[in-house]
């Protein structure tokens, strides 16, 4: 988690950046396995199930814009002017992943955390936490570059396709709906938690 956090602070290229957040994100999940409870297995399928529904959307934004030449977070300077939808749709993704509320990535944090409190894992979820809070400096950065900063250069953003757009609405419509309506995750997650742990 650690490693993760202060790598990706140093990161020019987007996809970089996703790579080391990777790192972190798969520091918090070990801590559902670290528990070894029924909680923390299901705190682990649940961060499981919300990371890859993260990391679809997000690699789908990064692929579209890679056919426009986009390679560094300089480079989204001009996209939330020229493709609003686009960059509305990256940065709920980017909020996601830094666990803010009332995205899926904070449901995902705060279950990991809170079996790791559960079964007195107190150093783990207190590293968990201020990592995060790391994480979302560069995360909101990404928005801030989007929405705020002017372009280095302006990049006419080419439209993304057909099947990357379907795939783009159901990961994002699971990380909307995933904090205000748990009860299907967690209900699948339970099962499949006391099924292993039995």
């Amino acid at each position: 988690m650690i490693l993760g956090a202060l790598a990706a602070m140093a990161q020019t290229k987007v996809k970089r950046l996703l790579a080391y957040s990777s790192i972190g994100h798969v520091g918090y999940i070990c801590i559902g396995l670290s528990c070894g409870t029924i909680e923390g297995i299901q705190s682990l399928l649940i961060g499981i199930f919300i990371y890859a529904s993260m990391t679809i959307d997000a690699f789908a934004i990064v692929l579209a814009l890679r056919q426009t030449r986009v390679k560094y977070i300089a480079d989204l300077g001009a996209l939330a002017k020229t493709n609003p939808i686009l960059a509305i749709t990256f940065s709920m993704t980017m909020f996601s992943y830094a666990g803010i509320p009332p995205l899926a990535g904070f449901c995902s944090k705060f279950y990991l955390f809170f079996a790791a409190l559960g079964c007195g894992a107190y150093f783990l979820a207190l590293v968990g936490v201020v990592t995060s809070v790391i994480g979302c400096f560069y995360y909101i950065r990404l928005v801030k570059r989007m929405f705020f900063d002017k372009p280095r250069t302006w990049i006419l953003y080419e439209p993304m396709d057909r099947e990357k757009s379907l795939l783009l609405a159901m990961t994002s419509s699971f990380i909307t709906s995933s904090f205000p309506y748990p009860s299907p995750l967690f209900d699948l997650t339970h099962q499949m938690a006391l099924s292993s742990y039995l």
